[in-house]
């Protein structure tokens, strides 16, 4: 796929700590720097919109209803302190 130039408008101090991280040699120039950064956050973004979306999915009576089951049949196992 063919890599498009944008410009792009930053902060004094975040060019300073992206330059940082370049000049340590953890990425070999700005732009790598920030296609990858683009691409972490976006990935975050998606998997937490398909977690909201599953989560949407669940009944929640259903959930609650599980989860005191649960709770009822492991109090039952311990023993009183």
């Amino acid at each position: 796929m063919p890599t498009l130039k944008i410009a792009l408008s930053i902060d004094e101090n975040l060019l300073k700590r992206l330059d940082f991280i370049v000049k340590s040699k953890v990425f070999p120039n700005r732009s790598r720097l920030i296609r990858e950064a683009i691409i972490d956050k976006l990935t975050r973004i998606e998997k937490q919109n398909r977690f909201l979306r599953e989560c949407s999915k669940l009944d929640p009576e259903f959930e609650q209803a599980m989860a005191e089951e649960g709770f009822a049949w492991e109090l039952a196992e311990w023993s009183e302190y």
